[in-house]
């Protein structure tokens, strides 16, 4: 748990709350001291009803006209699909290149103080990978937003319960699952990695109040030590 906060209270924005990560990071900022409100970002009504949570339904194509409601403190972005759920490339990358560009480029204009960001494991803009390639493009243009700290997750298989069930994952945890205890030294990034632990690392990262890029690889989330630069 992250240790409570002397400051004042503070406001967190999340998008994406309804996703894997998301919906485990939701009731930790609602139940944290360090915050007074949550304004939860969605395009449908999340099934929630808490004193701190402000839920705006929004269209992410639209997200310019809420600029002056995206106002909080830390931002965490969990926005993101699969291939599969967006069905084109197209479709792909407006969700997890410009939706999370777009959204860290409004708050920051609007002062916010963190961001952040669900990645994945191998990101890298120079990769052969089209998703992968997305997501280092996205990874390099958050970097260029003026927030005191961005703070980039970057996990291997999530483990979790989907509210979609995607049979590859579905085997792919399952796999996993039998070889991560022999996954180890070096391998130990390639771990399948809990959604509560990235979730609960987000919120920690939040609490640490520094500045900067940091990244933080699958084994770190986890092991709870410091990021890479």
């Amino acid at each position: 748990m992250a240790p409570p906060s002397s400051a004042p209270q503070k406001v967190a924005l999340i998008a994406g709350a309804s996703g894997l990560v998301g919906s485990c990071l939701l009731p930790l900022l609602l139940n944290s001291g360090r915050y007074s409100k949550v304004i939860s970002l969605s395009r449908r009504p999340l099934q929630l009803v808490h004193p701190k949570l402000d839920q705006r339904v929004v269209d992410f194509d639209r997200l310019e006209d809420h600029r002056l409601s995206l106002i909080a403190d830390d931002v965490f972005c969990c926005l993101g699909t699969t291939m599969r759920q967006a069905g084109s490339k197209e479709a792909f990358y407006k969700v997890d290149y410009l939706y999370v560009v777009k959204l860290a480029a409004l708050t920051a204009s609007n002062f916010a103080a963190q961001f952040m960001v669900v990645s994945a494991m191998g990101a890298d803009v120079a990769s052969t990978f089209y998703y992968n390639r997305v997501k280092g493009d996205m990874e390099a243009a958050v970097r260029q937003t003026p927030f005191r700290a961005i703070h980039i997750f970057r996990p291997s298989l999530l483990l979790g319960e989907r509210t979609e069930k995607r049979l590859g994952e579905q085997i792919g945890t399952v796999l996993l699952r039998l070889i991560n205890p022999l996954l180890v030294g070096p391998l130990k990034r390639y771990r399948g990695i809990a959604a509560q632990a990235v979730a609960q690392g987000m919120l920690n990262a939040a609490y640490q109040e520094g500045g900067g890029v940091r990244v933080y690889l699958s084994d770190e989330i986890t092991a709870g030590i410091s990021p890479t630069a």
